[in-house]
């Protein structure tokens, strides 16, 4: 696997830290994922498989070896200290200054191992006056801008239904460890959720600082695709569209009987005329079952696919084929990422047992301080 002989330790807890560290365990590192003595906090969030442990934990904690250890005691972290002087990354997400407290100081680790890279997770950053802020996915969903835009034009605030932020964060944790990894330098990477989820907002802060605009709340709609939503066909299935670019716009116009009207034969008459040409296309839809809409737009060449939910997508044929979703262990999760030709990833394990590879960490020596 293409990061076989990549020794990463996980010190990490609950989604993003551990996601980050997951991606690369995906792809063939060795990584050591280190709970304190009682389990992680996500052996305790939401759904159990069979075997009482948590489907959180199974995800974000595939294809690493878990071990237990007590940081409050110096033989236990001494251990920690003999693994961090041949890792090559270390993933935390302490509050700032949790990991100095531990004796554990960055400066401190380089010096010992000059190629580690330590990657900090947290909620607003290592400086900056929140940096002691908890740092919890649902506030940067709500400072960066995510949270004013989404919902209905007339309803409230809508934070996403699943944890967005704390995906987002962990892409990019393990992008930046890649990153630094490269660099051959070994350093602190300072990765925290707000960053994070402001990266989605495109262009956003640049249109307020240009313009003066601030997106409104639009439901399912966005200012630079119209129509752009949800729309419920006959058969009471939803239909998701997009008509991102003025050809595809044309087409879908063509498509329900207005392409001949000028209001919307350019951007900027769909933007003007949006409330007209949403009810035009949910009327369209309406018309049709969900299967008949979608292959109109197959056939115009469109962009348009059903809405489906977990169900739904297990037995859709495009996921099956390209095993978006896989079993393992008797569970179904999501496959690795991305597909690389030559040499994939794998999801080999799903989150083991508390303590499951303790055994591995009994016969570390001076000579050899990663354990086989």
């Amino acid at each position: 696997m293409p990061l076989d002989g990549l020794r990463v330790v996980d010190l990490s807890s609950v989604f993003a830290g551990p996601h980050c560290a997951r991606y690369l365990a995906d792809f063939g590192a060795d990584v050591i994922k280190v709970e304190r003595p009682g389990g992680d906090t996500v052996r305790n969030m939401g759904w159990r498989d069979a075997h009482g442990e948590t489907l959180w934990w199974r995800l974000v904690n595939r294809n690493k070896r878990c071990v237990t250890l007590d940081l409050k005691a110096d033989s236990d972290l001494a251990i920690l200290r003999r693994l961090l002087t041949v890792a090559d990354v270390l993933v935390e997400n302490f509050r700032p200054g949790k990991l100095e407290a531990l004796g554990l100081v960055p400066d401190e680790l380089i010096e010992a191992n000059p190629k580690l890279v330590i990657v900090r997770l947290t909620g607003f950053g290592q400086d900056g006056p929140y940096r002691d802020r908890p740092g919890f996915a649902t506030l940067a969903e709500a400072m960066s801008g995510f949270a004013s835009m989404n919902g209905e034009a007339d309803g409230a605030p809508l934070l996403p239904p699943v944890a967005l932020t704390d995906e987002i964060a962990g892409l990019a944790g393990a992008f930046a460890a890649m990153t630094a990894l490269h660099s051959g330098v070994g350093q602190v990477v300072d990765v925290n959720l707000l960053d994070s989820m402001s990266q989605a907002m495109g262009p956003l802060m640049t249109a307020w600082h240009s313009e003066g605009y601030l997106q409104p709340r639009l439901g399912s709609g966005i200012p630079y695709s119209v129509p752009r939503g949800t729309y419920q066909a006959s058969d009471g299935g939803w239909l998701a569209v997009s008509t991102s670019s003025d050809s595809v716009a044309a087409r879908v116009m063509a498509m329900i009987g207005i392409g001949d009207d000028e209001r919307f034969t350019t951007f900027e008459g769909r933007m003007a005329h949006r409330a007209e040409l949403d009810t035009a296309m949910a009327a369209w839809v309406s018309q049709r079952t969900l299967s008949e809409a979608v292959a109109a737009f197959d056939e115009a060449q469109a962009a348009a696919a059903p809405v489906l939910d977990m169900s739904q997508l297990a037995a859709d044929p495009h996921a099956k084929a390209r095993k978006v979703f896989v079993e393992v262990d008797g569970l179904v999760q999501q496959n690795v990422i991305a597909r690389l030709g030559a040499t994939p990833g794998q999801v080999r394990w799903t989150g083991r047992d508390e303590g499951a590879d303790n055994d591995c960490l009994t016969d570390l020596t001076d000579a050899d301080p990663w354990p086989r």
